[in-house]
Order: structure tokens, then sequence, then C-alpha cells
């Protein structure tokens, strides 16, 4: 715990939302601080009891503000209060205050909200309502991207029992929702639910829990039904038991989602499908209502990975090496790195693969190809009467997603445009390699000087540091080009550590105040200059406030600088080699040189794979990530 306060008091409040103000009150009333929650929670381990917490508030420290993001918001403390507390309520609602203030989303957030983003973009987006339609298949994000071929069996079975059923391509809100944006959450979904209203719908038939969990919450009047339950009642497709002859008895475990520890008959339908499947059940110590989070809960990963990978191992322990299934695709991927999941609709459709162990899901970036095609395949083969592609994107919302892509095209037309212009010009006989370097050569030292120079305050001032790698391949060669541009990086580094150290130290604590900043802090304070190797060949954090941030550790500054220069070697000679070859890409050559350049930055490129690979090897004190 990092400071004691005396509580929420007049002067607090004025500046919180009154939910918030509500939710802590009544907790430090209620609460009993028995170790019921904390015992099975190693974020209320860490910080204590919802009733500290709530006492210790400090609504202008922006740690407090950024704490909730840390809490996967899986609702387990609520089950076991014997007082029947909701302390997940408070830490969303202190989500929500964080987005109120401008505060959050945190910057580790952005790749979330680009996903969700493209989930409501019109190239993901699609509504496909037949005729007299008044149920829609609702199949979420994750579970289509990474089960094209099962969401298109289990449509296709949906539509024989209600051939008028219809199909909804689209992203509920959920990840806005949990991370505190109500306004933006409100909009996408409120715009969603009342054009299925107003074009006829009256159920929505999801596969997503937390899509189950929104619509329940938030859809009506539309009604929501689980695909589960729906299955339950209505029966099987006719695929093989896999307890037929010719097949084991496979013994499973059920992983419940926490968005729905409450659904009992959710739960049971799950049930009954694995057993009408085949499939025999031991149930784990935490199931049904006292579920545990998968670990992904509350995008709690991008702040706290301790804590995420916390849940992921005590879900291996207890399924004792039985495979799991559960109802969540998102469970199912974050699990299935810790012990075999699978997602029970494919034990419905392809038991045979979950029995031996043999279905694979697909992963990004494939799940975004699949979700396309899952969309042409719904246009080519269910023409409806009423469609439509979701085209919203208020301002308070942008992802950049769509923008991004327009900024990403309009470079690659103007560098294309610039090649061709200086084809039909006649100016490539400018563009010789050897006639450029022989010309800069003739400055004498003034070039590579200024070139250094440039590379050194280059951070400072926050600009991209890879074109200037570029150039200086393409200007000195991969030789020099190798040796001016690592003294320059290095130097670069130096200078935003030093400056952040000795002259404006305040304002860059001002900024620099999110979790994943404190766990840098954490880190290098017990492994030293091992962090900063890490943090320079895995690019977890932008590097010009990377070198910021490690003017506000314990750092000795030798050990920064020693350790900078080395660890940024591979890629800088990776990137200079291959830019030196550019020249003469430009004039319809491949060189060798080009060719072995992106051969580094290929094997550059796979060095945070190697280091994930032998990740548990390693003390845990150096996963930052």
């Amino acid at each position: 715990m990092k400071k004691q306060n005396t509580g929420v008091n007049n002067t607090q409040a004025h500046y919180m939302r009154p939910a918030l103000v509500h939710q802590m009150a009544f907790i430090q009333e209620k609460c009993i601080e028995c170790p019921n929650c904390v015992t099975q929670c190693a974020f209320l381990k860490k910080y204590g009891t919802p009733k500290t917490i709530a006492a210790a508030f400090d609504p202008s420290d922006i740690f407090w503000l950024t704490l909730a993001y840390e809490c996967s918001l899986c609702d387990l403390c609520e089950v076991l209060c014997p007082v029947n507390l909701t302390p997940g309520a408070m830490f969303l609602e202190l989500r929500r205050e964080a987005v109120d203030r401008g505060i959050a989303p945190l910057p580790v957030h952005k790749s979330i909200m680009a996903y969700e983003g493209r989930g409501i973009s019109p190239r993901y987006s699609w509504y496909s309502l037949p005729a007299r339609c008044h149920t829609v298949f609702f199949p979420g994000c994750t579970f289509s991207g990474t089960r094209m071929d099962t969401t298109i069996a289990l449509y296709e079975y949906l539509k024989t029992k209600n051939p008028d059923m219809g199909i909804v391509l689209d992203c509920c809100g959920k990840p806005s929702h949990d991370l505190g944006r109500s306004d933006f959450f409100a909009s996408i979904f409120s715009e969603m639910q009342q054009w299925l209203v107003e074009n006829g719908v009256k159920t929505v038939i999801v596969v997503c829990p937390n899509c189950y969990k929104v619509f329940a919450g938030y859809g009506a009047p539309l009604e929501v039904i689980s695909v589960y339950e729906f299955l339950n009642s209505n029966g099987l497709p006719e695929t093989t038991r896999i307890d037929a002859p010719g097949f084991l008895n496979p013994l499973v475990s059920i992983h419940d989602p926490c968005a729905l520890r409450n659904e009992a008959a959710i739960q049971a339908a799950v049930r009954n499908l694995a057993i009408a499947k085949g499939f025999s059940i031991e149930e784990m110590p935490h199931s049904k209502k006292k579920t545990l989070c998968c670990g992904e809960g509350g995008a709690v990963g991008c702040v706290a990975p301790e804590f995420s990978s916390a849940w992921g191992d005590l879900r291996q322990k207890e399924s004792g090496g039985r495979r799991l299934l559960t109802y969540c695709a998102g469970c199912t991927c974050f699990l299935d790195r810790k012990t075999p999941t699978d997602h029970i609709l494919d034990a419905v459709f392809h038991p045979e693969e979950v029995a031996s162990g043999k279905r694979k899901a697909a992963k990004a970036p494939l799940t975004y190809f699949h979700r396309i095609r899952l969309k042409r395949y719904v246009q080519k083969n269910h023409p409806a009467s009423v469609t439509r592609e979701r085209n919203f994107s208020p301002a308070a919302g942008k992802t950049g997603a769509k923008g991004g892509s327009i900024i990403k095209i309009l470079i690659l037309m103007l560098v294309a445009v610039a090649i061709a212009g200086i084809h039909f010009s006649g100016a490539l006989r400018y563009f010789d390699p050897e006639t450029l370097r022989r010309g800069v050569a003739s400055l004498g030292a003034l070039a590579p000087a200024a070139y250094i120079l440039l590379y050194t305050i280059a951070p400072s001032l926050f600009l991209p540091g890879l074109p200037i790698t570029f150039v200086g391949g393409i200007l000195f060669g991969p030789v020099w080009g190798v040796v001016y541009a690592i003294t320059g990086a290095t130097a670069g580094a130096c200078l935003a550590f030093l400056i952040s150290r000795y002259a404006a130290r305040d304002w860059i604590e001002a900024k620099l105040t999110g979790p994943r900043w404190r766990q840098l802090d954490r880190s290098v304070e017990r492994n030293g200059w091992k962090i900063v190797a890490f943090t320079r060949l895995v690019p977890l954090f932008p590097f010009n406030l990377l070198n910021y941030a490690f003017g506000l550790t314990s750092i000795r500054f030798i050990p920064y600088a020693v350790t900078t220069f080395f660890c940024m070697l591979p890629a800088c000679i990776a990137f200079i080699v291959f830019s030196s070859s550019l020249l003469d890409l430009i004039k319809g050559k491949i060189s060798p040189g080009l060719i072995i350049g992106i051969f580094l930055i290929i094997l550059v490129s796979l060095i945070p794979v190697i280091i994930q690979k032998f990740k548990p090897r390693q003390n845990s004190d150096l996963e930052i990530s």
C-alpha cells in the first residue's frame, strides 16, 4: 500500500464521480475486513482489503486512479464476501473516474482499443437480416476470428432450426466498457441496439460470455440467449460421440468464464453439451459461481502481467493435467498457453479433433483475415433483405485504426509516385550509391558530425529514430553507417537519461505515472542493467519515453550507457545493412547487401520470440511485459 488517507471527505468528493463516492463510502462502512477475498486474489493480497483501498484513496494522486487497471474485474470477491459487497463495481467506477480525468485509457491499452475499433469498422462488420427476421446470431469478435469454420457450421445449423435467423458481425463494445470508457461504450452499443430494434429484431443469440453480459445488462428490450442454452434445448448436430467404438472417453474439466459466474442455466447447458458428445467431466475446486478468471479479464495483463499469469497458473494447477473445455474464445486462447484448452463448440462440431488434441485455433493476424472471409461467406451464401456495414466513429472514441490505415496507404502511394518520378525524370543517375557517398565524403568530418548530432538530439525531441538510421546507411554505407548511427543513438539515449535525472525530473515524473512505468522502476531496482538489456532487445516501451523513464530509476549511468550501446547494436547493424542497399533497390537492382539486410532484420525480429520461449526459465522479475 502506497500511503494511508482518512478516506473520502467532502473536498475529495467534489472531484469524484457520485457513483464512486457512494461505492467507497459504502465499502468503508460495511466491509468487515475478513480474509475471504484477499486470500483468493493476488491483486488484493498486494494492496489490501477493499476497505483498506477505499480508505487510503487520494483523488489527487494518479496512482490511485490507475490502480483499478490491475484488477481483473472478475467479481470473485463479490461471491466470497460474507456481507454481499461488490468491490468490482468500485474498481470499475475508479476506471471511469480515470477516463473522465483524461488519465486513462493508458498507452498500453491502445492495442485493445484498436481491436475494438476494427470490430465496429465497415471492413469487419456486417448485418444481415432476412425477411421476417426476429432473431439474429451474434458470434462476437474473437470466436469468429479464431474459429471461422466452427462459426459457419454453427450458423448453418442454427438456420436449420430457424430459417429466418439473421447474423450480426460486430463488436458489442465490452473492451471500452471494462476500460471505463462509459460514454463511448454507451454510444456504440446503443446505436447497434436501436438499429436492431428498429428493424424488428427481438432476440439475440450470442456465443461470447462478455457479449451475453453486455446484452443482458444494456440490451433491453432485446432478449439475449446463449447459444449453449439454445443447443441444449433444440438438439445437437449429428457429429461423432467420442465415447463411440474406436474412441477413448477423455476426462475433462469445465472452465466457467468469470463473466457468467452467476448464470447457472448456461453453466448446466454447457456441461450437458459436453456429456452429450461423450466427454466425462471432473469439476475443479473453483467452478461455476466460484470460478476463477483465466487471466485475461479486465485487460489486467497489459499493466500487471504477474497478476494475469497467477490466475492462469492456478487454473493449470486445478486442472491436474486434464484437458479443459470452456465457452469463451478469449479464455480458450489465454489458458491454452498454460494447459490444453478447447472451446465447447469445437467439441460439439469437431469432437474427434478435440479428443485427440488436434484442434487448433487461428491466431493473429490470421484472425482478421478469417473475419473478413466470414463476412464474404455470409454475403455470398446468405443474401438478405436488410444489410449494412457499421460506420460509426465518434470523435470521443476514435482509435485511429481506420485513419492509420489510410495514412499508411497514402505514404506507400507517395513512395511509389516518388520512385516512378525518379525513373521517368532522368534523375536516377544521381542516385548512384558511390557517387552520393563520394559527395558526402567531400564534406570531410562535417557530414558525420552533423549526422551524429542529429541522432543525439532526436530522442530528446521525440523524433523517430528509424528514418535517421536509414539515412545513415544510405549516406555512409554499411560499415561507417553502423559506427555513426550507434554512436548517435547511444548518445541520444544518454542525453535523454541525463535530462530526466538532473534537469526535468519533476515534469517527467508527472508524465510517466502508469502502472507499467511503476513496474519498470521496481524491476530495475531488483535487476539493474538486465532490465535495460531486456527492454532494448524486446521493444516493450516507446524508445524515446524509455530513455527518460530510465533516468527516474535507480540504475547508474555507466551500466545504463554500456548496456544500451551493446543491446541496440544488433538492430542497428540490421537496419543499416538493409538501408545501405535501398538506392540499388530504387534502381531496380537486388544486391547481396539487401538480402543480407532483410535476413538480419528477420533475425532481430525473432529475438522477442526467442526470449518469450525461454522466459519461463528466467527470473520472474524480468517479466515486465
